[in-house]
């Protein structure tokens, strides 16, 4: 659709919070189809499978065994990365937010802050409506009035009036 997208990579991993290394610490070599540990060491590709609908490639080493760096990687016997097949996408997204540091400050002042204002509107709560067509017809009908709010805001009422009866 010619969008670029604005968005940051998604960190999942629980091993920064527990104080270990995080997939980003590990550098993705794409001629080579394996990743290399903060150690230096090779992960190599094993095997795919599928998730969810999503097809993931699994890589590691056998090497973490006598790694001076094991108890800052993995508890586990080896440190396994999964890898999504369309991954690249969100790391060029994530080069792009890299190469702009202010783009996200820029997202923020005008792409999220209708969700705020709508959020703030429906009472800083949840949906009251379950199953996703009822919260999609109440989300789109609470995106409806903010955009009619923000047309009376900017033309007015008569002339919005003017053009709906037109």
């Amino acid at each position: 659709a010619g969008i670029t997208v604005t968005l940051p990579k998604p960190l999942t991993s629980g091993a920064k919070a527990d104080g270990r290394f995080g997939k980003q610490d590990f550098a993705y070599l794409p001629e080579e189809d394996a990743y290399r540990c903060p150690a230096g060491e090779r992960l190599s590709y094993r095997y795919t499978n599928e998730e969810d609908g999503k097809v993931l490639r699994r890589y590691w080493t056998t090497a973490c065994q006598s790694c001076s760096l094991k108890t800052q990687c993995t508890p586990g016997s080896e440190r396994r990365l999964t890898r999504w097949e369309h991954e690249h996408l969100l790391e060029a997204v994530q080069h792009r937010l890299d190469a702009n540091p202010h783009a996200m400050r820029q997202r923020r002042e005008t792409v999220e802050h209708p969700f705020g204002t709508m959020k703030a509107r429906m009472g800083a709560t949840h949906f009251l409506t379950k199953t996703l067509p009822k919260v999609a017809a109440e989300m789109a009908l609470s995106v409806l009035a903010y955009n009619l709010t923000r047309v009376m805001n900017i033309v007015g009422i008569k002339p919005l009036m003017a053009a709906i009866a037109a």
